[in-house]
């Protein structure tokens, strides 16, 4: 990707602080409509392809879609989903969003909590997304930027002020800042949490506890070493991000965007769940007995575990654990869920035995309470809190549908919140 930088750089370890003449937080947006304006002005603006996308043009009904797989969603949709007035089968199209939604007209209009939450408006954001995805468009805001400029600094404020200071392409519109934060969603979720310009601060100012505070300094130590010209660990920093899917599948290039935010420290990302291997040959998910390992470069190694957890802990295959060298994440994990909870409540003791910090997402804050509050119940007097539930700065963008329940949307990693191990126990006296 070319970067034609016009002015100069200030190396200041602080927030916001990057270039003299650099706009801050709120200014970005601003900026980009003042650039089309100009260039409308003195005539430089072209009016693009026929195939830019505009909310007009990416709009199919799902029934009719160009695309055979958005088709076999709306039957999936028809043959599996409920209507959320009337209990039955799902027949009629919402004229609004162009995707199936509810048992017929009459049900969809009596339907006061679909109305009341605009739910129409984010179901056609889903809508237009999807197409986008398979228009065959150019995406040039794939070309993700490589090694971070040792006097540069990162903000990671929000995504426009992050994007920006990474010297990503510019996004123009929504679609490109869909598609790409869903693919980002993940590696600067821990980046940003991770590293010392972290936007989440300490109570009561932010969601951070004082154990937080603890568990950030410990791994930070490693991932910042003071004297960088000698290895302060004998190991790399071990990410083990549990019930892995579609994490997993991210391409490499993608995950090394943590590796240029934090280039001090090497890594080893350990992927584990029954779907944390794909094959794409095979085009399904493949169990191995033993880890599939796939090294990236000096900096960066995968390593592929398709069993749960507590299956592997209980064989000691991650002894010892290191609070200042290992982290879990949990991305939706579903911890308070039916069909979830049996597998997860075997899982927590050894999560709490490791003392490391671990850190659970959700898609919106319903999803996120029903797993806190599972949580609490089950283990609260166990664990420290780490990190108060709180919405992740580094969410997607893009609205995405449960093929399910198909009134129902929401963005990947939208809520998160933190806990540990509990360090010291109260001893009764």
């Amino acid at each position: 990707m070319f970067s034609t930088r016009i002015c100069p750089r200030v190396s200041v370890r602080a927030a916001g602080l990057v270039c003299a003449s650099r706009p801050l937080a709120g200014a970005v947006q601003q900026q980009r409509g003042m650039l089309k304006f100009l260039k409308q002005t003195i005539g430089l603006d072209d009016s693009g392809n026929e195939n830019d996308p505009t909310p007009e043009n990416r709009f199919h009904l799902w029934d009719q879609s160009p695309n055979q797989d958005i088709r076999e969603r709306a039957a999936v949709i028809r043959a599996r989903s409920k209507c959320p007035v009337t209990g039955e089968d799902v027949r009629y199209v919402c004229p609004k969003s162009g995707i199936p939604t509810h048992h017929s007209r009459e049900a969809y209009e009596s339907d006061a909590t679909f109305q009341e939450q605009n739910k129409a408006e984010k179901l056609f954001m889903a809508n237009i997304y999807e197409h986008d995805l398979r228009s065959g468009r150019d995406f040039p805001e794939f070309d993700l930027p490589g090694a971070q400029d040792k006097d540069d600094t990162v903000n990671f404020m929000n995504w426009d002020l992050f994007l920006y200071t990474r010297d990503f392409y510019s996004m123009d519109t929504e679609f490109q800042m869909a598609a790409v934060t869903k693919m980002l969603s993940y590696p600067v979720t821990i980046g940003s949490v991770l590293h010392t310009m972290s936007p989440y601060a300490l109570k009561p100012n932010g969601p951070l506890t004082l154990e937080g505070l603890k568990s950030l300094a410990a791994l930070r130590y490693s991932l910042f070493p003071i004297d960088k010209s000698r290895a302060l660990n004998d190991r790399p920093i071990r990410l083990f991000i549990l019930g892995a899917r579609a994490e997993s599948q991210l391409p490499p290039h993608v995950w090394k965007q943590l590796s240029y935010l934090i280039p001090t420290a090497k890594w080893e990302l350990y992927f584990i769940g029954p779907e944390a291997y794909y094959d794409r040959d095979k085009h399904q998910y493949v169990q191995h007995s033993r880890p599939v390992e796939m090294k990236i470069d000096d900096t960066m190694t995968f390593k592929f575990y398709s069993d749960y957890f507590h299956v592997l802990h209980e064989a000691h295959d991650f002894f010892p654990y290191d609070p200042y060298l290992d982290a879990f994440f949990l991305f939706h994990p579903g911890l308070g869920a039916p069909e979830a909870m049996d597998q997860w409540a075997k899982s927590l003791p050894g999560l709490l035995e490791s003392k490391c910090a671990i850190f659970s997402t959700g898609f919106h804050k319903d999803d996120l309470e029903r797993d806190w509050n599972w949580l609490m119940d089950k283990f609260g007097s166990k664990l420290d809190v780490l990190l108060e539930p709180s919405e992740n700065i580094f969410g997607s963008t893009k609205w995405e549908l449960n093929d399910l329940n198909s009134t129902e949307v929401y963005q990947f990693n939208q809520q998160m919140f933190a806990f540990r191990g509990k360090r010291y126990h109260a001893i009764p006296q």
